[in-house]
């Protein structure tokens, strides 16, 4: 007999955050009880405390100025939108993971989570080896010295912080980003920004380069990749319970296709048209071999690179890339007919119905 449908679920996030306000609307569709919300700085501050039965989800604790501060174990507040930290902000995250693991199962909770997974997933380099073990199609991890052509990102980094694409012609580099770089009397800052820009100056490339490198760089080949209506265009998919329900094409002008840097959606069905069936059943299959890499979390954002060269790779995996408002999922998926949200909750309460 399976056991009954939790009473509730919890969900560790940032109150009001509109990550905790969807899944909370979801459960509420589906019928459940308003999920409890476990603020992230009680967490940190050791102040929480879980249920038997109650089924948590971790959602990220983004968006969050106090949240960040201590994370990044400053005293005073910091610029949420400050590039540098990310090192000290993912060995304290991973930390609260893993304290938080062994309180939901000491709790008798069930948690959604496997803290090694998500502390890989926000590894670059180390998710990159891991899809290299599974056989999966990545781009070629190439060295973030500046010499060739490559997307160099920050280890830890997440939503494009920090990324730079960087093209390598003769001796003329170009390195589009949307760090703004700041030279202020006690060195280089760095910030995130919503324009992208290009920086094409050796001197300033090499100092971007270099205030970024003590967070850790990873870098991969450049993968030329597919084009929509001129724009340069990549996929992300959604997991759910291991299983692909959502796709989005992103597309853009600039070599970042993050929807928050300007990138738009594309069209999907075109997409499929363009790239033939047996290609398209080849990406979901890729989504969900990778979502196999990581069986300890429910909810995966892979993106994925449509090569121009006909072949496919993996680009990022994302414990949190789930938010993708008003999008439906895919017909014939658990995700048909409702948001990401949604369709987690159902997965979830199918695991007991």
């Amino acid at each position: 007999m399976k056991p009954a449908i939790p009473a509730r679920f919890a969900v560790v996030g940032n109150p009001g955050n509109r990550r905790v306000a969807l899944f909370a609307a979801a459960a509420r569709a589906e019928g459940l009880a308003e999920p409890r919300v476990v603020p992230w700085l009680d967490v940190l501050r050791g102040d929480f405390a879980f249920e038997a039965g109650e089924m948590v989800r971790v959602d990220s604790p983004g968006e969050d100025a106090e949240v960040a501060r201590v994370l990044r174990g400053s005293v005073e507040p910091v610029d949420m939108y400050r590039v540098e930290g990310t090192r000290e902000w993912y060995l304290s995250f991973t930390a609260a993971l893993e304290k938080l693991q062994a309180s939901i199962e000491e709790a008798g909770a069930l948690g959604l989570f496997r803290h090694q997974d998500v502390a890989i997933a926000f590894d670059k380099l180390t998710c990159h080896e891991l899809l290299v073990d599974a056989g999966l199609p990545v781009p070629e991890a190439v060295e973030p010295d500046g010499s060739e052509s490559a997307f160099i990102k920050i280890r830890h980094g997440s939503s494009a912080s920090g990324v730079v694409a960087l093209t390598v012609r003769g001796r003329r580099r170009r390195a589009v980003t949307s760090v703004e770089m700041v030279r202020a009397e006690s060195g280089i800052e760095l910030y995130n920004s919503l324009r992208v820009r290009s920086y094409v100056r050796d001197a300033d490339i090499e100092d971007l380069l270099a205030a970024l490198r003590p967070d850790g760089l990873h870098a991969e080949r450049w993968i030329p990749k597919l084009k929509q209506d001129g724009r340069d265009c990549d996929l992300r998919v959604v997991t759910v319970g291991g299983r692909t329900t959502h796709t989005v094409v992103r597309t853009s002008a600039h070599p970042m296709t993050n929807l928050h840097l300007g990138g738009q959606r594309g069209d999907l069905a075109r997409f499929r048209a363009a790239v033939g069936e047996e290609r398209w059943r080849r990406i979901l299959q890729y989504a969900e071999t990778t979502a196999a890499c990581f069986p300890g979390v429910h909810t995966l954002g892979i993106d994925i690179l449509p090569g121009a060269d006909g072949h496919d790779y993996i680009g990022e995996v994302n414990a949190y890339g789930d938010l993708l408002p008003n999008l439906m999922g895919l017909p014939g998926t658990a995700g048909e007919g409702v948001d990401t949200y949604r369709a987690q909750v159902r997965s979830l309460i199918g695991r007991f119905a």
